[in-house]
């Protein structure tokens, strides 16, 4: 996603710089114009810079978007946190909750950059991005249906820019969709919700992909969806999330997305589940990160702690961290209490 959207943003004339914490890697990514790791098969842009150099990268800078796996972050933005210039906001594209702290990206961010409710909001005459003088939040969310294969395809897309200040909300918006017509961007104020919501749809997917591989249907994957969505829905809302964001862009939209898209990180781990390899293996068959897994714990930990009933995160949590057989774990599921709607 943070190659797509240096990708996007070079096209539009703005200039755009990728770190990344693995000096070889992005050394080769620059010689071959190509980020053969995780976006192959697309040439970057001769605009589009690379700098490996921590200090370097943060100079100047008007805007920062973190693209770091969200089990990562706390280290790498630990690393970074002495050159980050101040005032400079930051976006988050991360899907996920970071185990034992149960945290979301922006909180991570938050945590790491030492930033009180004080800090997070900053004169914006201070920032290039916006000339009035009231204040805005320094963190935002960029989040919603994208895979990152099909924004590179230029195929039509929408996302979602969320912050507690609309105003960089909008700014955002901007920034990434204005003269790009294949690329659509909302706003939103409900952080909580857009970031729950992103984070929670890997665990459904990882389901999904298992019903896939697994054989079982598309009634059954329909019923999966719908009643995964309403789990999310549940805690969502326990945790101060608005209702109706868990059935916009970042909620349903994106959902619908990761569950759907054969080249899905966490949708096509759980085919692999479903067609009967181990953890392990299915794994071992991405280099991408699958969110998905490690959401899975925090979610369990974050239903534990507000009192949700989540019967599919509990039936993927089972069949990933206890052996549990997948075909027990269908039947277990469909043999529930029945009840209304």
């Amino acid at each position: 996603m943070g190659t797509v959207l240096g990708m996007l943003l070079c096209e539009k004339g703005i200039a755009a710089s990728i770190w990344g914490y693995d000096r070889r890697q992005l050394e080769e990514t620059a010689k071959n114009r190509e980020n053969r790791k995780f976006l192959p098969g697309y040439k970057l842009p001769k605009e589009l810079e690379f700098e490996h150099d921590d200090k370097r990268i943060m100079s100047g800078v008007d805007l920062i978007v973190s693209a770091v796996p969200c089990q990562f972050m706390r280290s790498v933005w630990t690393r970074l946190k002495d050159y980050v210039p101040q005032g400079v906001p930051i976006v988050s594209v991360a899907k996920g909750i970071e185990n034992d702290t149960l945290l979301r990206p922006t909180e991570i961010l938050a945590e790491v950059l030492h930033l009180s409710i004080a800090d997070c909001r900053i004169p914006i005459s201070k920032s290039k991005i916006e000339n009035r003088k009231s204040p805005i939040s320094r963190l935002a969310v960029l989040s919603g249906p994208t895979i990152a294969d099909e924004l590179a395809r230029k195929l039509p897309a929408t996302a979602c820019s969320a912050s507690r200040n609309e105003s960089l909300a909008k700014k955002i918006q901007h920034t990434f969709s204005d003269n790009v017509p294949w690329f659509r961007v909302y706003t939103n104020t409900d952080v909580v919700g857009v970031e729950l919501a992103g984070a929670m749809k890997n665990v459904i997917a990882i389901a999904a992909g298992i019903i896939d591989g697994a054989g079982a249907g598309d009634n059954a994957k329909a019923a999966l969806l719908t009643r995964g969505l309403a789990e999310i829905k549940r805690l969502g809302i326990k945790m101060g999330a608005r209702p109706q964001t868990f059935s916009g862009l970042t909620g349903l939209g994106d959902l619908v997305t990761t569950c759907i898209s054969p080249t899905g990180r966490n949708r096509s781990f759980g085919e692999r589940i479903g067609r009967g390899q181990t953890i392990e293996q299915a794994r071992g068959a991405n280099e991408s990160v699958v969110e998905g897994i490690a959401t899975c714990e925090s979610v369990i930990a974050l239903a534990e702690r507000y009192g949700v009933e989540m019967p599919i995160t509990q039936a993927v949590y089972k069949v990933l961290f206890e052996n549990k057989p997948v075909r027990i774990a269908i039947a277990d599921l469909m043999k529930r209490r029945l009840k209304a709607e």
